[in-house]
């Protein structure tokens, strides 16, 4: 199946899925958002990286395009790239318009904090990958996560497993959001890292909480706190 420009998904969305089907639900499906410290510092460090040089330029043997826009119409996705480099190869790459030779593409994606336990990032960057070889016709064997807090530069591998991760969160992306329902709330240890914990809620929604029972709660203790502000009649 091949998707329209009409129907792309972002490709960011890939890694909220891949850290939380509900997170992704609540922002992709019904539209809510919050940020929190770690949110803002993410922000901060994506704005640097736009404001940190021009568009493109050059060093050496690699070139530098910032802010790439991709899309993908075998998956579904469109996005933007913080960083592309195009490292100047013997063979394997493609022509860029002013530069002699050829060059391979390889994405850089900027990330606060430190590396995940889940894949989440690097099914992100493999998206990446994947929408410049749809585009550019052109082999990116790999990419690298720069993250903030160890100010380190992680080389990724786009290989088959990884591909085929990133291939299958896609598919996963357009049926969750196409089916429009939001899964139901589970509480892990990540939660306390997630902007939206407080519209997930996840404490009052998970196993052996309805949302009725937890509605139920909150108006019960709202009467009886006006009961007692009242005091007998």
């Amino acid at each position: 199946m091949e998707f329209t420009e009409d129907n792309l998904l972002p490709l960011s969305a890939l890694q909220h899925l891949v850290f939380c089907t509900r997170q992704c639900a609540l922002i992709h499906i019904e539209g809510l958002w919050a940020d929190n410290a770690l949110t803002v510092e993410g922000e901060h460090l994506h704005d640097r990286v736009d404001e940190s040089g021009p568009r493109t330029e050059s060093r050496g043997d690699v070139r530098i395009a910032r802010g790439l826009l991709l899309r993908s119409l075998r998956l579904g996705l469109s996005g933007k790239a913080d960083v592309v480099e195009f490292h100047r190869v013997g063979e394997g790459g493609v022509r860029l318009a002013g530069a002699a030779g050829l060059w391979l593409p390889f994405p850089v994606e900027y990330k606060r904090g430190r590396p995940k336990r889940d894949r989440c990032d690097e099914v992100q960057i493999c998206a990446q990958a994947l929408c410049l070889e749809e585009m550019l016709e052109v082999a990116v064997p790999q990419g690298a996560l720069f993250y903030g807090a160890q100010k380190h530069r992680f080389e990724v591998a786009f290989d088959e497993s990884l591909r085929a991760e990133t291939c299958r969160a896609a598919a996963r992306l357009h049926q969750l959001v196409s089916g429009r329902v939001t899964p139901a709330a589970r509480r892990e240890p990540k939660c306390d890292r997630c902007s939206l914990l407080e519209l997930c809620m996840p404490d009052a929604m998970s196993k052996g909480r309805s949302a009725q029972h937890y509605l139920e709660k909150m108006v019960r203790e709202v009467t009886e706190a006006d009961e007692k502000e009242e005091g007998p009649a």
